[in-house]
């Protein structure tokens, strides 16, 4: 791989992750005061899926801190399928949890820990870090990461409906769709999810690569 390539991947997905944290954060910033409690998705009210969301910003803080000296997992869609046993249960909780970690004022939470979090990703290169799916090079956890601000900001947006819906850029919808495109092939639900896409097919109600 070339300088120039090298250059251009460090530099799209720190921007592509900067960019969901923003938009996350300006998004959570909008949600009325009455809504907390409110529905979210699934099981989790408002305050549960923010906080659920927020992870996206606390683990990279978190494994920030934990080295690894083997890339386990080698890419962002290869993250998800080394997390496809996980205990969803056990996921519910830790949002739930998440959320109450919010505090009285989650807008100020949030916006505090995205700017921690960016701070400290500009001051690091590519590490190998411990994640909950082994090894990983940061930047592929980042885009893990920014899938994740990503779809569940449009799930924030869609149980507020009162909220205007968050606007993505070009590059950060293509580097969110070729992940969720990628772990959707490994996962053995490409040819589904091609078929959809060309129009010859319609996907499945549990065509889900998360």
């Amino acid at each position: 791989m070339s300088n120039m390539t090298e250059a251009w991947r460090e530099l799209n997905v720190r921007e592509s992750f900067a960019e969901a944290a923003r938009v996350f954060t300006n998004l959570v910033h909008r949600i009325p005061e009455d809504s907390w409690d409110g529905p979210g998705l699934g099981e989790w009210n408002l305050r549960s899926l923010v906080g659920h969301t927020s992870r996206s910003l606390v683990t990279v803080e978190t494994y920030l801190g934990r080295p690894a000296e083997v890339a386990d997992v080698p890419t962002a869609a290869g993250y998800y399928v080394a997390i496809a046993e996980t205990n969803h249960a056990a996921v519910a909780a830790r949002g739930v949890e998440a959320g109450q970690a919010l505090g009285e004022n989650p807008a100020e939470f949030v916006y505090a820990l995205a700017q921690r979090v960016l701070a400290q990703v500009d001051k690091v290169g590519d590490p190998l870090i411990m994640t909950a799916a082994g090894g990983m090079r940061l930047e592929s956890y980042l885009s893990t990461r920014t899938f994740e601000l990503v779809v569940h900001s449009l799930d924030i947006a869609a149980a507020v409906p009162r909220i205007e819906p968050p606007v993505f850029n070009e590059q950060l919808l293509s580097e969110v769709a070729r992940v969720g495109a990628t772990a959707a092939v490994l996962l053995g639900r490409g040819v589904e999810l091609l078929r959809a896409m060309t129009g010859r097919a319609t996907l499945s109600p549990s065509f889900s690569i998360v």
